[in-house]
């Protein structure tokens, strides 16, 4: 199966920047979508941020301009770079990666997510 580690979220300030990381590991064979997803009290789970396995990627319209999601394959990491944060990015941030096992299964995997909370 497939592991997912994230890190780097915390308490920043309006207009500061903070680095999401999101780590995989398990009996992968190779990895394909690997997106950002943000979830807020009393809202849906919502796409942030997605790459593919060559590079194209796509963001939500709120998020344009200010992210910037990235993958390192022979980390098997994705990053969000968050700059110009505003106090509605406020919400837990999870990972999603589609990948496919030694066993040539394809699995969808999440991490555990981290907190983001812009304030003054």
């Amino acid at each position: 199966q497939v592991q997912l580690v994230e890190s780097g979220g915390g308490l920043v300030q309006p207009g500061g920047s903070l680095k999401l990381s999101c780590a995989a590991s398990g009996s992968i064979f190779s990895i394909h979508d690997m997106d950002w997803y943000r979830q807020a009290p009393g809202n849906q789970r919502e796409l942030v941020a997605g790459i593919t396995s060559g590079g194209f990627t796509n963001y939500a319209d709120s998020v344009k301009g200010r992210f910037t999601i990235s993958r390192d394959n022979t980390k098997r990491t994705v990053y969000l770079q968050m700059n110009s944060l505003k106090p509605e990015d406020t919400a837990f941030y999870y990972c999603k990666v589609e990948a496919v096992l030694t066993s040539r299964a394809i699995v969808v995997s999440w991490g555990q997510g981290t907190q983001v909370t812009v304030s003054s």
